[in-house]
């Protein structure tokens, strides 16, 4: 297994030991930014792997727009940007530095 394959993402089966389909690559993304998300950050190998360009197929099809990690992950390749449908936090989104940010 690769180094930058996070075994956390993965609490409800077996670890995969290498993530080269399409459709693997989408449920890694779809697990990495739901965690990311939440607060668990990933490993800075798991970062580097997920900004290669052979990724961007995966990213592109992952549409997780509910994510704010998704979004940031989808800038990374260069992907035009995509509504956001999450929730919108008033104390943040009213914060006057926020535009300094």
């Amino acid at each position: 297994m690769p180094s930058w394959i996070d075994g956390a993402l993965y609490p409800d089966t077996e670890i995969p030991e290498e993530i080269n389909t399409l459709g693997d690559r989408v449920d890694f993304l779809a697990r990495l930014c739901s965690a990311w998300d939440f607060g668990l950050l990933p490993d800075c190998e798991t970062v580097e792997e997920i900004r290669r360009s052979d990724w961007r197929e995966a990213v592109e099809a992952t549409q997780l727009l509910t994510s704010p990690a998704y979004h940031l992950v989808r800038s990374w390749h260069g992907l035009p940007p995509l509504r956001y449908l999450g929730q919108r936090l008033a104390y943040i989104a009213d914060d006057p530095y926020l535009a300094h940010v």
